[in-house]
């Protein structure tokens, strides 16, 4: 039973809709329930929403379409909301197969399905993406935030060699409660960000660049040594656990 349900439940036993025997029931059904299930190859946990807040989610790379259907199968069969992520064509193909309702988002690499009610972040969380060669990785991030029930704002294409285009968005930008900006080359875009607002940034290095950028290790290290303040970084690529930071961060 997920939170979701678990609050439908108590008001319904408030409103008198559920008697108290019947409720107990149900809770002590939801209570034996495994908290994991073991598939053979994979322990879906389905205590995560509990501990988290949000549900597990998957991560494509490294597993076949057939194990990511039967996660998401699982996933879904218990009312939980449905996340994958670095998910491939093939890999849509097989969990729609046994999750029609799923979706994907091919630039941002993810199968979704939203079920139940979630708790909505306080303010907008803000994408900012350097250049174009970046949108995977910034989409990544915008639909796990909304995903998460973040209200997302992009801006995308505002990178430092065309500051124009980024001061112009200045007071959408100063407005956000949080801003997530994903950036590879040399990693500038989050000092220069963070040096205009008083909200804390999230710098997603990306891999993009030519050979001395190391497959994005020059921006991680530029972005580390960022001489702006507020600034936290993420792992390269790692428009997820940005998101998830960041979606942490709003419903505070």
């Amino acid at each position: 039973m997920n939170a979701a349900k678990l609050k439908a439940l108590l008001e319904k036993v408030a409103t008198g809709r559920v008697a108290t025997p019947e409720a107990e029931r149900i809770l002590l059904d939801a209570l034996r329930a495994q908290p994991f299930e073991d598939l053979g190859f994979a322990r879906v946990d389905h205590h995560r929403a509990l501990r988290q807040g949000f549900p597990e989610v998957v991560l494509g790379l490294g597993k076949t379409p057939a194990q990511i259907a039967s996660i998401a199968a699982e996933i879904v069969s218990r009312g939980s909301t449905l996340l994958v992520t670095r998910a491939t064509v093939e890999a849509y193909a097989a969990v729609r197969a046994v999750v029609p309702g799923a979706v994907h988002y091919a630039e941002a690499r993810v199968i979704a399905l939203r079920q139940g009610d979630l708790t909505p972040g306080k303010g907008r969380i803000a994408i900012v993406s350097a250049g174009t060669s970046d949108l995977p990785v910034a989409e990544e991030a915008a639909c796990t935030a909304e995903l998460m029930g973040n209200t997302v704002e992009r801006f995308y294409d505002v990178g430092v060699a065309g500051i124009h285009r980024l001061l112009s968005e200045r007071a959408r930008l100063a407005d956000a409660r949080v801003i997530v900006v994903v950036a590879g080359m040399e990693g500038a875009l989050p000092s220069v960000v963070s040096g205009l607002v008083a909200v804390p940034v999230i710098a997603v290095p990306t891999s993009i660049g030519y050979g001395a950028s190391f497959g994005g290790l020059a921006a991680l290290l530029g972005m580390l040594n960022s001489c702006a303040s507020g600034v936290s970084v993420v792992n390269i690529d790692n428009g997820f656990g940005a998101a998830n930071i960041a979606s942490l961060i709003n419903h505070s």
